[in-house]
């Protein structure tokens, strides 16, 4: 019986969230350059990808690239972006086969503008697929996408277009970049580390936190599948105790 036989299909989360973390590391141990360590990433974003599509997971988002991770050093920012655009431009026909869409978020306009035209590309051309959502978090963090949504609740309320006494929750994260998908259910993070990293601290209020030790190139769909796994066995009480979910039932 394999790993992946061990999943309950009807248990599965609707929306994975992944801090791909590593890559440097990986790299460091192999005595070569860190965007090295980016390179053999990318066969762990194809991995994991194919392996939620299958599965029937509606929304995949990776953390690609924080708004912090602009101070990095020049030359490793400068390869993300070649990167990206040379990544983006080859797994599109891939995209398309496994029926998958994909969408960003994060403050695009920040990104250069090769890099801006390979998505837009890239997303005009699986705008139609119905299957998995991949969601690409670029230049994005979780402190600037909460300021971006406070300053727009503020030019509405302004306009009278909203009550400040209406302002709730729910109309809080229609402001947000993932105003159109649900929250994650799973977070995982590989390479060890225990941090959010500034990474959807909104939408992950109740999501279940999986901390993997394998650096992001190594990780692969059997990885995957534990995590969903771990996912499974966990009681999701949401505020309320064991006894009042055994009693729902």
């Amino acid at each position: 019986m394999s790993v992946k036989d061990l999943l309950i299909p009807d248990r599965l989360p609707r929306h994975v969230a992944v801090i791909m973390d590593g890559n440097g590391r990986w790299a460091k141990q192999r005595g070569t350059a860190r965007v090295f360590g980016h390179k053999n990433g990318v066969k762990a974003v194809r991995e994991v990808t194919e392996a939620a599509a299958e599965l029937g997971i509606e929304f995949l988002t990776l953390y690609a690239f924080s708004t912090e991770n602009w101070n990095r050093p020049k030359n490793e920012v400068d390869a993300l972006m070649s990167l990206l655009v040379s990544t983006i431009a080859s797994e599109a026909k891939t995209l398309m086969k496994n029926n998958v869409q994909l969408k960003t978020i994060g403050c695009r306009e920040s990104l250069p503008l090769k890099v801006q035209e390979k998505l837009t590309s890239c997303m005009e051309k699986t705008a139609g697929n119905t299957g998995l959502t991949l969601v690409l978090a670029l230049s994005y963090s979780s402190r600037w996408e909460i300021t971006k949504g406070v300053q727009k609740i503020a030019e509405d309320v302004k306009k009278g277009l909203l009550n400040v006494s209406d302002i709730d929750g729910q109309v809080f994260s229609r402001y947000l970049e993932t105003c159109n998908m649900p929250d994650p259910e799973l977070l995982i993070r590989t390479s060890g580390e225990f941090r959010i990293s500034n990474f959807l601290l909104w939408q992950i209020a109740y999501s279940e936190l999986y901390f993997s030790s394998i650096l992001w190139p190594d990780f692969r769909k059997e990885h995957f599948y534990e995590a969903l796994i771990d996912f499974q066995k966990r009681e999701r009480r949401f505020g309320k105790t064991s006894d009042q979910l055994i009693l729902k039932k």
